[in-house]
């Protein structure tokens, strides 16, 4: 329908098909024309991907307009190199990487989509495909190899831009770095980094949970009305912090949703990429990714300023212009959540003020002071009975804790918060030391986690 209207070409839907793949979603395939510039009319647009979802639910056509001949595709199929490992199998999913020479352009990309389906399947949180290395996932922090073939300089170029459309190849040529949100489906969606390092290109495919959990499902569940009174302010600054792989996201997700659910208002977010979609419930949604739809955070949030948002969430706050854009929108009545890479309330706070230059120190202490709500640090260890256990640190904004960042006294918030209990505070040491009272995590993971010497001491075992 749309190549008749002129609107796209068969060859740009083979183009596209290559990377979400010839069974996904219409309107995953209409979202990705959209993203990709070739939409003018937006209305006759939308009219066109209604009836195909019309046409879609009495029954597809009988085989892939689009498909043509596969030059080099294994055993005439192009994912027959791929297979699910069993349920509770250790070895992880497989593809036959030895085979990768043989295979056609499009047979390794339906491979490719094969592999990451398979991964989110085995349970892993990560794909690695990295040259002279072996291709290995992630499982609960622990890495597994799931082949011994060591990839060739060749054979990582052409995995890892399998599913890359044309102007996406480009771009990470000439970037040798490059992040996007990949979606194979309305349900089946990967944040992917592809780089370039002194053997060759390396790809990490993170799996993004097709539901949305709960803040009580993340680990929450003693600490949900200190977060909850957090997110019942209109205006303020909430940051989520941690190390790379602490679940920021997750947590970052599970928040809007509850936005989401118990308010009507207006939520913009701008993410590096998109992973989580968000569906407008009670509030209406707008997620911006930069790159496509945005040049930087900073510029984001400076349009957001004028796009009447009520909350506005910032995928990380990594440079000064855009740590300053927060705090701002922050004083002018909207809510803003956005999250850093540190490890502790403290860190968090000097990193947030010390980027600034020495002459608006006073000035940017006494604006956060005042419109800081809470800082939430997180951490996943290993539990005692498999899986990941989830520690946090909460510091909440009081008259005592704004008296400390206003003076730069951040040496004295431990204390502050061991006496701020009733107020929803915890340290994370503490938490740490309760887990293992409670036989959730080891002795030995818990005296790796904590830093007060007193407490390692009480730990039995």
């Amino acid at each position: 329908m749309g190549i008749d209207q002129g609107i796209f070409s068969a060859e740009q839907c083979r183009d596209v098909a290559a990377k979400i793949g010839v069974t996904a979603d219409v309107l995953v395939f209409a979202q990705e024309c959209i993203d990709r510039g070739w939409v003018e009319d937006m209305g006759s647009f939308e009219t066109l991907a209604g009836q195909a979802v019309s046409k879609g639910r009495r029954g597809g056509p009988p085989q892939d307009p689009f498909a043509e001949p596969m030059e080099g595709a294994v055993n005439g199929t192009g994912g027959g190199s791929v297979k699910v490992a069993p349920a509770g199998s250790e070895r992880g999913p497989g593809f036959d990487f030895e085979k990768m020479g043989l295979m056609g352009d499009e047979a390794l990309a339906e491979g490719m989509r094969g592999l990451l389906k398979a991964t989110g399947i085995f349970g892993a949180s990560d794909l690695h495909l990295s040259t002279n290395s072996r291709p290995f996932v992630r499982k609960q922090r622990a890495l597994t190899f799931i082949s011994e073939y060591v990839l060739s300089a060749e054979d990582a170029l052409r995995a890892n831009t399998a599913l890359l459309s044309e102007g996406q190849k480009k771009i990470f040529l000439e970037r040798k770095d490059y992040d996007y949100a990949l979606a194979l489906g309305a349900r089946d969606r990967y944040r992917v980094n592809l780089m370039f390092h002194k053997n060759g290109v390396a790809g990490a495919y993170r799996i993004v949970p097709a539901e949305v959990r709960t803040l009580e499902a993340l680990g929450y569940s003693k600490h949900l009305e200190t977060i909850k009174k957090m997110l019942s302010y209109h205006n303020g600054l909430i940051l989520i912090t941690g190390p790379v792989g602490s679940g920021k996201t997750a947590t970052l997700a599970a928040m809007v949703a509850y936005l989401n659910e118990t308010r009507t208002d207006h939520i913009i977010t701008v993410e590096d990429p998109i992973e989580v979609v968000q569906v407008s419930k009670g509030c209406s949604v707008t997620q911006r990714e930069v790159g496509p739809h945005t040049r930087t955070f900073a510029s984001a949030l400076k349009g957001a300023l004028r796009e009447d948002p009520d909350v506005i969430v910032i995928g990380e706050l990594r440079d000064l212009a855009t740590i300053e854009m927060a705090i701002s929108a922050s004083e002018t009545g909207h809510l803003v959540i956005g999250t850093m890479h540190t490890s502790d309330a403290a860190t968090t706070l000097n990193r947030l003020l010390d980027v600034f230059p020495p002459a608006q120190q006073t000035q940017i202490r006494a604006s956060v002071a005042e419109s800081l709500r809470g800082i939430v640090c997180q951490r996943l260890l290993p539990g005692l009975g498999g899986g990941l256990v989830l520690a946090c640190e909460i510091l909440v904004s009081n008259i005592a804790i704004q008296s400390l960042i206003r003076e730069g006294k951040s040496t004295g918030l431990r204390n502050t918060m061991e006496t701020g209990v009733k107020e929803g505070m915890c340290l994370m040491d503490n938490v740490i030391f309760g887990l293992a009272q409670e036989r959730k995590v080891s002795a030995e993971t818990a005296r790796a986690n904590i830093a007060n010497r007193v407490l390692k001491g009480k730990i039995i075992g």
